[in-house]
């Protein structure tokens, strides 16, 4: 007979991602295989049921895909931007999903597929699949920051994901990196991290960049790059074009205040940044350990590395595997600890 260490380590577990403009589901084993991966867009006005039909359609697909039984597959774990409750399993009124209010996400999962299943934030379900399968395997200390469109944040602490009271702890987006500065169109304070390192933001300040540079007569490459993205302003950065080198050095010191602040705060081994903008890369990367090793408090700068996440585009699906793992199958197989609280 399997011990319940066995059980885990052989579960598999069906990961849903609910994202804006992509649904995502993938099958992942307990040692980080992804048996399965498939996206498909969210259409969100085409209602609640319409695209739950399309999602619960999808993780059908996906277990299909994975070649595994389905008395192999342990239980789905649901990833999603909040406010949510994840311990009743709903959706409480995500902005990036209009029209979704109150929706019971996880007994409508656990209807359809017949298993167990838990939500949780996308940006804590990225961090738990960061530490459970990325770049912070092995870590007891861990801050993980995404850094797309919005910027989201995950917090592990004695190996333990942190939650906070309501379930929707670790908005590290909303850390103050100047009080009076610009507005955050996330929560609506002034001078937040995510209003000046989202790829929103870094294209909004590029274009108020490129009028100024326009006006005064000053040639910019990024004219030609209209609409602007975040990538544009790193590639023409990179080429040596003063305006836009401008615009992403306030950026990278943005995002080295905002994890100073996070170091000096929790005192972590490892800050793990994902999301689209940091394809950039050692662009981003080096200039933010530059300045977090010469910022930070003495023994919090010493500990701390800064590493980029592995997880890539499958973070979501990844994340709420991660989250399935640690709550659901891990209440199956009866190890000591409430999986939730720690």
């Amino acid at each position: 007979m399997h011990n319940s260490e066995d059980r885990e380590a052989n579960s598999a577990v069906l990961g849903l991602d609910i994202g804006g403009t992509k649904l995502a589901a993938g099958v992942v084993g307990a040692d980080g295989t992804i048996h399965s991966f498939l996206v498909t867009p969210t259409l969100v006005e085409e209602g609640v049921q319409t695209v739950l039909a399309r999602l619960f359609d999808l993780g059908h697909k996906a277990m299909n895909e994975s070649g595994l039984a389905l008395g192999g597959i342990a239980a789905v774990g649901i990833g999603c931007g909040g406010p949510l409750d994840p311990e009743a399993g709903v959706l409480l009124c995500p902005p990036h999903l209009p029209g979704w209010v109150d929706v019971p996400i996880t007994r409508l999962t656990e209807d359809r597929y017949g298993l167990p299943a838990v939500l949780d934030n996308d940006a804590t379900a990225a961090a738990a699949g960061e530490h459970r399968f990325g770049a912070g395997r092995g870590t007891r200390h861990m801050i993980y920051l995404t850094v797309s469109t919005g910027v989201g944040g995950g917090i592990v602490v004695d190996g333990r994901t942190y939650r906070g009271a309501a379930g929707n702890g670790g908005e590290l987006g909303h850390v103050t990196v100047d009080r009076h500065g610009r507005h955050c169109r996330g929560c609506g304070r002034a001078g937040c991290l995510e209003a000046y390192v989202s790829g929103t933001s870094i294209a909004e300040r590029a274009r108020e960049a490129v009028a100024e540079a326009e006006a005064a007569g000053r040639p910019t490459t990024l004219s030609a790059c209209l609409p602007l993205t975040a990538a544009d302003v790193s590639r023409e950065a990179a080429a040596g074009d003063a305006v836009a080198t401008q615009v992403w050095v306030a950026t990278t010191q943005a995002m080295a205040d905002g994890v100073t602040s996070l170091v000096n705060v929790f005192e972590p081994e490892l800050v793990v940044l994902g999301g689209g903008v940091t394809r950039a890369g050692e662009q981003l990367l080096a200039p933010v350990r530059r300045i977090v090793r010469e910022r930070a408090m003495g023994p919090a700068a010493r500990a701390v590395r800064i590493e980029p996440a592995r997880s890539g585009d499958r973070v979501g699906v990844v994340g709420a595997a991660a989250v399935a793992l640690e709550r659901a199958v891990t209440t199956i197989t009866g190890p000591e600890g409430n999986p939730l609280h720690g």
